[in-house]
């Protein structure tokens, strides 16, 4: 069985975690690239952790969402070393102990594995990789006199359009992230839908939860004065971006293959109390 490790970037505390992991499991482990060196073994790239049977991830929930990246398939295990951790449901106390159970079932058959969807934004042309919380769609900046004008369907029904600071789109999980900062809903892991949420926009509609199959349109313009000098960007999971040249659309709908998570069951309002 092989075991791949994905410990925070820059984490003295992440990195000798994940190298005690290691050391307790039994299995074949392979380390990203960046955390090669505190487990001192020879670190594969974070995109070919699919190959792997099991992906642990070491870190706040940015931690999770890079290895997810990466994953595919492949069933993640989180230990939350952040402040609140919606993704990661392992103590740094309880992580080796729990991982190597985790381990042992894996190899066994015998492990309980939950599935959480993925969003994917797409243009003519283009296409980013899946994102577990969300899709944004922007302006280059912010602000009075910035934005991007934004027309947004739903299934190719008209919802809302407008001035706007950008137009997000969330899973589930996503709503407590980016989602939530912008003033959109929170929404329980085990309701099945997506949700559209306006950025400062100028007139436009309250938020949208929409069915999980819809498929959503942003319609995105600039003033001509501002073309030249200003290129719209689409960004997922706040990792990945790419520039858009206006007119243009971008389409947005759940990801064929979903996140799949393993360990001990996610505790949302255990995770929502440390909001406070």
């Amino acid at each position: 069985m092989r075991v791949g490790i994905v410990a925070q970037r820059g984490n003295p505390r992440a990195g000798a975690l994940a190298a005690e992991i290691g050391r307790a499991v039994d299995a074949t482990v392979v380390p990203d690239e960046s955390t090669a060196d505190a487990i001192d073994l020879q670190g594969t790239p974070v995109e070919e952790m699919d190959a792997c049977d099991l992906v642990v991830s070491v870190g706040g929930d940015g931690t999770f969402l890079f290895a997810a990246r990466g994953a595919g398939g492949t069933p993640i295990m989180g230990v939350n070393l952040g402040e609140v951790g919606f993704l990661n449901a392992t103590a740094p106390e309880d992580a080796v102990e729990v991982v190597r159970r985790v381990v042992e079932r894996h190899a066994e058959g015998d492990a309980a594995v939950a599935e959480m969807p993925r969003v994917r934004a797409a243009g003519d042309d283009w296409e980013l990789p899946a994102a577990l919380n969300e899709v944004v769609v922007m302006g280059a900046q912010r602000g009075h006199g910035n934005g991007i004008e934004a027309e947004v369907r739903v299934d190719g029904a008209l919802y809302t359009g407008g001035r706007t600071d950008g137009v997000l789109v969330a899973t589930p999980a996503g709503s407590t992230a980016y989602n939530l900062s912008e003033d959109g809903p929170l929404v329980h892991p085990g309701v099945d839908g997506q949700v559209i949420t306006e950025m400062c926009a100028r007139g436009g509609m309250p938020p949208l939860v929409v069915t999980p199959d819809s498929e959503v349109t942003v319609r995105v313009d600039v003033p001509e004065s501002r073309r030249s000098t200003e290129s719209p960007v689409v960004v997922a999971d706040g990792r990945i971006s790419r520039e858009i040249d206006p007119p243009t659309d971008v389409r947005v709908r759940r990801a064929e293959t979903p996140v799949r998570i393993a360990g001990p069951e996610l505790d949302f309002f255990a995770a929502l109390g440390k909001l406070e």
